[in-house]
């Protein structure tokens, strides 16, 4: 099992990549939210010449706010800085393109999307279509040294739902799961992009990489989940997931998807919504302060214990946190990664190092 830190881009904490890797985590993830957070690749810059050994890359880039030879060209720039540690996350967005009120690009876009970044980074051209237009693209000037695709940037793509599943079994080096999948459901989910590659004439490497995002609090003897420092710990992530099914629902009407144990915290939650003053028009804005960066007080009672479990983070002491890793690697998962709230992330991201890492 990889450990990797995922954090929130803030380009002037110089010293985060180092403490990172000086933790001993195999990767540093760094989203592309770009109304929320610092710019992830100026971010990834600074992190490449600040360390030595941590392998760097998006978690994810957003296929909707960058044409995808501007992605290619972005994240080879980073490899030029770190040669064979950097790595593309890609996925359709729903954090970046939600802040702006829009929904995330669909399958169909985001395949064409995915075939020409590989092809860039894979072979250096590809064809490419703007605005209706097809034409031949390649990354001129190479022998200036100005990007690195010589060193292979490995591909990840976001995948959680069948369509998103069968592009990474089409053309990724891995997949992330956005959501912590349960280790019951993770072969199901493997078993698409396994079936999409062999449809598509690949073979799966051996190499084929498999992580998952969640949050995590080493929780002390004596604490539980109604504990001040684990809600301070787990609270942006928790209540990330009733956002994120608030979105679902405002499209489909069906709240099916969520779990019966936390049906008083949802209907509280639809509650909440209806009573904002941001104008229906820009609620989005109000929905997605914070998002997975920080508390909003007004959203701090819906930390329960119940809503913690049902975002399944990997929140207990430290065998428990254990317990559910092996599990989760006997499933076929390869890489855990970890976001914490901004302000304690040092925190978080010692501890789990300390208490998990090293134990495990």
């Amino acid at each position: 099992m990889k450990f990797g830190a995922m954090i929130q881009p803030r380009i002037d904490d110089l010293d985060l990549a180092r403490d990172i890797e000086r933790l001993g985590f195999d990767s540093l993830w760094v989203p592309d939210s770009h109304m929320i957070s610092s710019d992830c690749y100026q971010v990834m810059a600074l992190a490449a010449v600040n360390t030595s050994r941590i392998r760097i890359g998006t978690g994810v880039s957003i296929a909707g706010t960058r044409i995808a030879p501007v992605t290619a060209a972005s994240i080879a720039t980073v490899n030029r800085l770190a040669p064979g540690r950097t790595f593309l996350g890609l996925g359709t967005g729903h954090t970046a393109m939600r802040t702006m009120g829009h929904d995330p690009i669909p399958p169909k876009e985001f395949r064409e999307y995915v075939r020409v970044t590989c092809e860039l980074l894979r072979d250096g051209k590809t064809e490419f279509t703007w605005r209706g237009r097809t034409r031949h693209i390649e990354i001129l000037n190479r022998h200036l040294g100005l990007v690195d695709i010589d060193h292979p940037i490995p591909v990840y793509i976001a995948a959680n739902g069948p369509q998103a599943l069968r592009i990474a079994g089409e053309f990724g080096d891995g997949r992330v799961s956005a959501d912590n999948e349960p280790a019951d459901l993770y072969p199901q989910s493997m078993s698409v992009v396994r079936d999409a590659a062999k449809a598509a004439g690949r073979e799966l490497a051996e190499s084929y990489h498999t992580a998952t995002l969640a949050f995590a609090c080493v929780m002390r003897p004596g604490e539980t989940l109604r504990s001040e420092r684990v809600i301070e710990q787990v609270g942006p992530m928790s209540v990330a997931y009733l956002r994120y099914w608030y979105e679902w629902y405002l499209k489909s009407r069906d709240d099916s998807l969520i779990p019966p144990d936390i049906r008083t915290e949802w209907r509280e939650y639809l509650d909440h919504v209806a009573k904002m003053r941001t104008p229906e028009d820009r609620r989005y804005l109000e929905i997605h302060e914070g998002h997975c960066t920080f508390q909003v007080p007004s959203e701090r009672r819906f930390v329960t214990p119940n809503v913690i479990r049902a975002a399944r983070g990997y929140v207990g002491e430290p065998d428990e946190i254990i317990a559910m890793l092996r599990e989760r690697e006997r499933a076929g998962l390869r890489e855990v990664t970890i976001l914490p709230p901004i302000h304690c992330a040092r925190e978080v991201y010692q501890d789990f190092a300390e208490q998990i890492i090293a134990r495990y």
